[in-house]
């Protein structure tokens, strides 16, 4: 099934030769860009204001951080089936509102000297329901805007933006709390949201609303049903989902233990913990690069499990670092320099492989059962890491839940998935739905 591009069949124009030079494109990069900008800004300055100024303990950082994960558990699966009916660029622009207006109270509340632990709560639930929506739809735009031969190209610019802002975000804030104030922080999250909604804003293009979107939609449980089933019949989907979910149950709670050992047990500064995460986003950069030519080189199999294996593996050396010695920031410069190459290799060929194994109509919800099964187990894995930091210490847990980040790999290389080679076989048609007038499975939601 053909997907149309920034220049598709409704423009009767050809699509231009380089993604750079289609306007739709440049906007949707730079609104995700900022997006994602915000996003993990966000996701340090509400952690360090909780450490640093209320003087959170291990089990609160932890209950904050599984707040703003829980929506990914709770609506994943929802979002990705209405996604499916609206289009793309209305959830993102009015996500985007909602962030920035999330936040700018937040600022305001601040300013105030309202917000304590009870607010922070609310603001990171808020933010990160908005999130949901927010991500799911902007990855089922690409396969709407974006040449099915030029995926990887796309994904490569979109996913290198978000791994950047995914650790230099937490070093702006992590530099903003330190130097001005959580809220001046907070406020300078809602202007990254703000630039966004007016990039995403100008996307002009329209693609006409299948028919079957204008009759009785089928219900949303069956249209869940539908995102997962497919992803359960597809070996390779199925992988993906049981590795992202290993990975992101363990990461969190590594990522929990990581922002009290860095402060706590090497006596970090806020700016230097955010430079220690910020080291991540040159490596996410290479990886990349990285990622545009490895899997048409050795096949998209092998890289994933070979990157995920250098990547993951990585952290096992933080636990051996003590003190705030001249040795300890390079040393966690280069782990944050490795994972983000592995971890970008890894995102971008995942990315590629779920969009070409998936049909269009299918996209919203296959992105969100995968989203629901990987990052659902982030509130869990945040819970454990407070928990193991509480009754273990920081050293210990941090080696414990490191080595449990190794488990994705190794199931992705016990799989078919590392079977894949340099060219993905085509999508798989989606099953049959079982419903009244309407419900016409080929059909292709607008952008």
């Amino acid at each position: 099934m053909p997907v149309p591009s920034s220049a598709g069949p409704e423009s009767g124009r050809p699509a231009p030769s380089s993604l750079w030079r289609d306007s739709t494109f440049r906007r949707l990069w730079v609104g995700q860009t900022a997006s994602q900008l915000g996003e993990h800004t966000c996701l340090l300055i509400l952690p360090l204001f909780a450490v640093l100024t209320l003087d959170a303990g291990a089990g609160q950082l932890g209950v904050l951080r599984a707040v703003g994960q829980a929506p990914i558990l709770s609506l994943s699966l929802f979002v990705g089936a209405w996604v499916d009916r609206w289009r793309t660029r209305t959830v993102m622009v009015l996500t985007d509102a909602g962030r920035t207006l999330a936040l700018g109270a937040a600022a305001v509340a601040g300013c105030l000297g309202w917000l304590g632990l009870p607010a922070l709560f609310v603001v990171a639930f808020a933010v990160g329901a908005l999130s949901v929506f927010f991500d799911v739809a902007y990855q089922a735009s690409v396969v709407r805007l974006v040449r099915r031969d030029q995926l990887v190209r796309g994904n490569s610019a979109l996913e290198g933006s978000r791994s950047a802002a995914q650790i230099g975000g937490p070093a702006l804030g992590g530099a903003l709390v330190s130097l001005l104030s959580a809220p001046v922080a907070a406020a300078c999250s809602a202007l990254f949201f703000a630039l966004s909604f007016l990039s995403v804003r100008r996307i002009r293009r329209r693609v006409e609303v299948p028919p079957e979107r204008r009759e009785r939609p089928s219900p949303v449980r069956r249209r869940i049903h539908e995102g997962v089933r497919f992803v359960v019949a597809d070996p390779s989907l199925r992988t993906v989902c049981l590795a992202s979910a290993a990975f992101q149950f363990a990461f969190a709670a590594v990522m929990t233990v990581y922002l009290l050992f860095l402060p706590r047990e090497l006596h970090l500064s806020g700016t230097a913990v955010g430079l220690a995460l910020a080291a991540t986003g040159p490596g996410a950069l290479v990886g990349s690069v990285l990622a545009a030519r490895l899997p048409d080189r050795f096949g998209y199999g092998p890289v994933l499990v070979a990157a995920a294996a250098v990547g993951d593996g990585v952290f096992l050396c933080v636990p051996a670092l003590h003190g705030s010695s001249a040795v300890t920031v390079p040393a966690l410069l280069a782990v944050g320099f490795v994972f983000g190459a592995g971890g970008q290799l890894v995102n971008v060929a995942v990315m590629a492989v779920r969009q070409t194994l998936t049909p269009d109509g299918m996209q919203g919800r296959v992105a969100a059962t995968i989203t629901f099964a990987g990052m659902g187990m982030s509130p869990l894995g945040s819970l454990l890491g407070g928990f193991l930091a509480e009754e273990w210490g920081a050293r210990t847990s941090l080696l414990a839940t490191a080595a449990g980040m190794t488990l994705s790999p190794v199931l992705m290389a016990l799989s078919p998935l590392v079977r894949l080679g340099r060219t993905l076989p085509a999508a798989r048609n989606a099953p049959p739905r079982v419903g009244g007038p309407g419900d016409d499975p080929r059909g292709r939601p607008g952008a």
